[in-house]
């Protein structure tokens, strides 16, 4: 095969993935969690989040609190990252942050619900587990190492939020509007999923298109590659569209409302509906079913922009919609260079190279996993039936744990996100962690299917916790000594 061709594989296998990502994941999961990301960082005042997750919180509140607010979000890890990045910048310290990144794309409801039916209870139960117990030392190790910048940076005055302590009440219902409308385009029940009414239009083109694009996107589900639908490009021509509206509209209205911005937020709120509509393309027509999940969306989003026009006032959703849009233009050109970096990777990484390796529970077997689980991201829930293939090629419990925990963490997309938003060094280190944890979590739980005490294992990990909790207890009893000697040094009555 000629270099050209070589190149022409990769460039096709890159945008292939990627307008197969931007169909199928962003609409209904990044779009309303980049909005409830600004959300929190314009509306919620910095005290109410540190109260419950900043650095000072008890430790058996504000990581338990963390876990919890990640487990009820059953969302990619590229849809969690714009809401750690609200909660982060509103005073969460670094620790209870980063137990929120790891746990809710690792261990939501509904990924744990389907592995449990898919590969079994018991590898469902070692995941909520593993992942809680690792999610939680993962958050402790980081605060323990940035303890320092977490000090500096929630130290730092915030003018905006000055005086104010508690939510108020329209704020903390617009924010459940919002967590609504992400809950009900992405959460999988009949309720949402059946249709209740549907109509068939008398176009027979749109069929001829999506042979079309079936050609020029070919794909092969036992790989997660994705193709693209008819639904999708008319949802990707509508990205298009919202771009230019908002680049204008939302990109500038920390100078007042304009024309574009109310362009913009209409051609959101379509494009949320039109994903939300099930469309079938036939050679007699096209089928549009009405499901639960358009109804589900449309309230939503009436209740949602009813209460920003009559209880929110015209400053407040000004900071909201800005503090949305830099959300957007800080991540999602990462996010697009990921997703097109994963679509190339995976023309060259063949599935059954880590199904070598990876037959036994050993140490290269679980590093295998989570190397596969880096350059091999899968979406939410799709990486369940991806797991149950390689178990059924011979793949080790053990080293598929360690993949099914790496690989909604740290893809290529998310490692850049989190790296723009907390800084290279603590998101290497947080990558770093994740990669042993995930090994560790691998050979825990490999151990046990082996035939290793059950009552030995917990004891490990209890006791590694524990001591990672008492270090940190340690290391914060010395900082705040090391504060107050360093405060008692400094001078008095005048300014430096």
């Amino acid at each position: 095969m000629s270099l050209a061709a070589v190149f022409l594989r990769m460039l096709q296998a890159g945008l292939g993935n990627l307008a197969a990502y931007l169909a199928a994941h962003v609409l209904l999961c990044l779009v309303p969690a980049f909005f409830i990301a600004g959300a929190l960082a314009a509306l919620v005042p910095k005290e109410a989040v540190m109260r419950f997750l900043g650095r000072n919180a008890p430790k058996y509140i504000s990581y338990p609190g963390a876990a919890l607010a990640g487990s009820v979000l059953a969302v990619c890890s590229c849809t969690i990252v714009p809401l750690f990045a609200g909660i982060y910048r509103k005073g969460a310290g670094i620790g209870p942050a980063i137990t929120f990144l790891f746990f809710a794309p690792a261990a939501n409801i509904l990924a744990l619900a389907y592995t449990g039916v898919a590969i079994g209870g018991d590898f469902a139960l070692a995941r909520i587990v593993l992942s809680l117990a690792f999610g939680i030392g993962i958050g402790m190790i980081m605060a323990l190492i940035f303890r320092r910048d977490d000090l500096a940076r929630q130290a730092a005055p915030d003018a905006a939020f000055a005086g104010r302590s508690g939510i108020r009440r329209p704020i903390l219902v617009f924010l459940l509007l919002l967590v609504a409308l992400l809950i009900g385009g992405t959460l999988k029940l009949p309720l949402l999923a059946n249709a209740y009414w549907q109509v068939r239009l008398p176009f027979t083109w749109p069929a001829r298109v999506q042979q079309l694009l079936y050609q020029l996107v070919p794909f092969d589900p036992t790989r997660g590659e994705e193709g693209v639908t008819f639904q999708g490009a008319l949802l990707i021509g509508l990205l298009v569209l919202i771009a230019i509206a908002a680049w204008r509209g939302l990109g500038k209205v920390d100078e007042g409302f304009n024309r574009w911005t109310a362009v913009a937020l209409s051609l959101v709120s379509l494009t949320l509906l039109v994903a939300a509509i099930g469309m079938e393309p036939a050679a007699d027509g096209l089928l549009l079913r009405f499901t639960g999940r358009l109804f589900a969306v449309l309230l939503s989003l009436a209740a949602a922009w009813y209460m920003a026009r009559r209880h929110l006032e015209d400053y407040e959703v000004q900071e909201w919609l800005w503090e949305s849009w830099r959300f957007v233009r800080q991540i999602f050109p990462l996010l697009v260079v990921g997703v097109f970096l994963v679509g190339v990777a995976r023309l060259f990484i063949k599935p059954e190279w880590i199904r070598a390796v990876a037959g036994r529970n050993t140490l290269l077997a679980n590093l295998a996993g989570v190397l596969f689980g880096v350059f091999m991201y899968f979406p939410t829930l799709v990486e369940v039936p991806i797991a149950k293939m390689f178990l059924s090629l011979g793949m080790h419990r053990g080293p598929l744990i360690a993949y099914i925990m790496a690989d909604p963490e740290l893809s290529l997309q998310s490692i850049l996100m989190v790296s723009a938003i907390i800084g290279k060094r603590k998101a290497w280190t947080y990558v770093g962690l994740v990669a042993a944890f995930s090994t560790v979590s691998g050979l825990v739980y490999g151990a046990w299917v082996d035939g290793v005490s059950l009552g030995l294992l917990v004891l490990m990990v209890g006791g590694g916790l524990a001591l990672l909790a008492l270090a940190l207890a340690i290391a914060g009893r010395f900082q705040r000594r090391s504060l107050a000697m360093e405060q008692a040094r400094q001078p008095t009555g005048g300014h430096e």
